[in-house]
């Protein structure tokens, strides 16, 4: 059984340094003796990957119980398996930064003909991407070069050694052929322009209907997500904060970390249980 999909209230947020952190992301700026428990939401090859904190945990399993959430993440449907929430399942799940709708766990195929359409005519081939990639990305710093969901590409990068102008030297290439790029951590993303989050948002408000939409993300790719909902956050931390992104409606948070994880949950529960007209 999933979470409740025609709740009056839909909660659509980021996984990756929005809701759950790796070791490396944690942000835990306090005396050892002082740090949150945390609880672990993925494994990968037997080793703990993810975590938020105890407190967001159970702020979460009462969210579901009061909204319908939609996790929307880049991971692929693979990477987006791996995690473990806390709370009701979701009915719906958006993955490959909008590639793929998952609907009770399983990929939706009238969206991913859709989505593959508007690609088609709004973006260049994946391949000229992957081929630019690939030319301009120095093995010296490039740790991976990786194709998702058949859909968008990224690298895994030594971010310490980018030189500089690199990243704006690419984002203007792309942007010539309707693709968009994102740093997130160690990663680099190009994603074509029509595959975006809120596009498989709007599907499943389509769907299932909900009179508030409530949303979270900390990187560019997050941006349209934030656009689309009625009332929005983004952590202190993240590609959107470091470039000072701000919209009517999105709250910039100051914590960072695993402790915006937290908050924004916090944030999500009392809009939900308080409604933003009130």
């Amino acid at each position: 059984m999933g979470g409740a999909a025609t709740a009056d209230v839909l909660v659509a947020s980021d996984l990756d340094r929005t809701l759950i952190y790796s070791e490396r992301a944690l942000a835990l700026d306090v005396p050892d003796r002082l740090a949150p428990r945390l609880l672990c939401v993925e494994v990968l090859d037997g080793r703990p990957l993810s975590f938020l904190t105890e407190r967001a945990a159970s702020l979460l399993v009462e969210l579901g119980r009061e909204a319908a959430f939609v996790p929307a993440t880049t991971r692929t449907v693979e990477q987006y398996r791996r995690v473990n929430l806390p709370g009701p399942t979701p009915t719906y799940a958006i993955c490959a930064n909008g590639g793929q709708l998952l609907v009770d766990g399983e990929p939706d195929q009238d969206w991913r003909r859709e989505i593959t359409a508007r690609i088609a005519v709004g973006s260049a081939p994946l391949e000229e991407v992957v081929r630019r990639l690939a030319l301009c990305a120095d093995p010296e710093w490039t740790r991976k070069r990786r194709v998702a969901d058949e859909s968008f590409a990224y690298l895994v990068i030594e971010r310490d050694r980018l030189p500089d102008g690199w990243l704006a030297e690419l984002a203007g290439w792309c942007a010539e052929r309707g693709w968009r790029v994102s740093l997130q951590g160690r990663k680099v993303y190009a994603v074509p322009e029509p595959l975006g989050k809120s596009a498989a948002l709007a599907e499943v408000v389509r769907r299932g209907g909900a009179g508030t939409v409530l949303a979270a993300g900390d990187s560019l790719l997050d941006a349209d997500l934030l656009l689309a909902a009625d009332a929005a956050w983004r952590p202190g931390h993240g590609e959107l904060a470091d470039s000072g992104w701000t919209a009517p409606g999105v709250t910039a948070l100051s914590e960072v970390g695993v402790a915006a994880g937290e908050e924004i949950v916090r944030r999500f529960l009392a809009a939900t249980v308080r409604p933003l007209t009130d």
